[in-house]
């Protein structure tokens, strides 16, 4: 291995020297290890070193390899197996189409797993469905036999929308604990081990506030949420960290506000990506540090050409929708800095799908879409 130098203006490698030889810049930066032509790849740690950590500059990459050919052969079978069976095939179709994503997706050379079950998922629906069902439907009939007046049906309204948010809070909290726990990487699973009553104070609490305060409130409530979604959840033993503040999205959030009408509510697509860049740079796995760069004009591409993809295949693009999906994330998201590998044991974590169930029902889910 040969000693060089990078030019700080064009980028070439080559040998230590006065100027760049193609450029004429001078050349005043740090010699760096340049592989020979053949040589191991230079982002390949040496092999005394894989397993055990990295050099800060190392830059990781998730990977999807799917094909919206190879999904659209799934869709079809499901689609099929799904009407034959009066919809009883809906929650093995959506246990087929995450196996497939998550067998598709790599990282560090290997691919994710996805371990949960149809079965799973219709007996949590089904609990779901009781859970939510009972306290509601015994609501609704308690106020036809009562001849409750304005005062009584406010507090009859207040206390469904009260219990809709709870239910919400723990769709959110039930779904994203039962499908870390049934994803796994190289054998070590992702588990949650948020507290349902802490979520739901803070869920509803938000909620509440950002109504109140005429969705002012909404940055802050959703730091607070991803920050407890994220600060939460594990793989194996090594927990991801999240050290976000609500009030450092504010100004973006007025400005998208003010700008919405005369955009037509293309400035929303721009706050959501300064949210995303945001959110994923203050997460951290270890001494490891996410970092998003996507923008609201990338956003805008991907979001009309998901639109017309689906408007002129009359829906039957839709797996072409999560192939482009999935891919246009992982494009705009790194994980730099030292990752001790050896380190994470496994730490699996019981969950059952009820919680996922009430997702499915209130629309709460939060992986691509299904």
């Amino acid at each position: 291995m040969t000693m060089g130098v990078k030019c700080p203006k064009c980028g070439l490698l080559q040998l230590p020297g006065p100027t760049c030889k193609s450029c004429k810049t001078p050349l005043g930066a740090p010699a760096r290890p340049v592989s020979p032509p053949g040589g191991a790849n230079r982002s390949t740690p040496p092999a005394s070193s894989q397993g055990s950590g990295s050099s800060d500059e190392e830059v990781r990459r998730l990977t999807f390899h799917g094909t919206g050919g190879s999904l659209l052969g799934i869709h079809i079978v499901n689609m099929f197996l799904t009407v034959i069976t009066f919809g009883v095939y809906y929650f093995w179709a959506k246990v087929r189409v995450r196996n497939y994503l998550l067998s598709q997706t790599e990282f560090e050379g290997d691919r994710f797993a996805y371990h949960g079950t149809g079965k799973e998922l219709l007996l949590g629906f089904l609990k779901a469905v009781l859970l939510i069902g009972i306290p509601i439907g015994l609501v609704n009939v308690g106020m036809r036999f009562i001849h409750a007046g304005p005062i009584l049906k406010a507090a009859a309204a207040a206390l469904s929308y009260l219990l809709f948010l709870s239910f919400l809070g723990f769709a959110v909290v039930g779904a994203r604990r039962y499908r870390l726990s049934r994803t796994s990487w190289r054998g070590v699973r992702f588990s949650f081990r948020g507290e349902v009553l802490t979520f739901l104070k803070l869920f509803v609490g938000g909620s509440l506030l950002s109504m109140i305060t005429l969705s002012l409130y909404y940055p802050f409530f959703e730091t607070r949420r991803y920050g407890f979604l994220m600060s939460h959840s594990y793989f194996g033993n090594q927990k991801f960290a999240f050290d976000g503040r609500g009030k450092d999205l504010f100004g973006r959030y007025l400005l998208s506000l003010v700008l919405f009408l005369p955009t037509l509510g293309l400035s929303w697509l721009w706050f959501v990506a300064r949210k995303q860049r945001y959110f994923w740079g203050r997460t951290s796995f270890g001494a490891a540090r996410f970092r998003c760069t996507v923008t609201g004009w990338r956003l805008l591409r991907l979001s009309l050409g998901n639109v017309i993809l689906l408007i002129v295949t009359l829906g039957f693009g839709w797996p072409w929708v999560l192939v482009r999906s999935a891919r246009f994330t992982f494009a705009y998201l790194t994980l730099e800095g030292p990752l001790d590998l050896a380190a994470i044991q496994q730490e699996a974590q019981a969950a059952s799908a009820t919680g996922e169930g009430l997702a499915g029902i209130l629309d709460a889910g939060f992986d691509f879409g299904v």
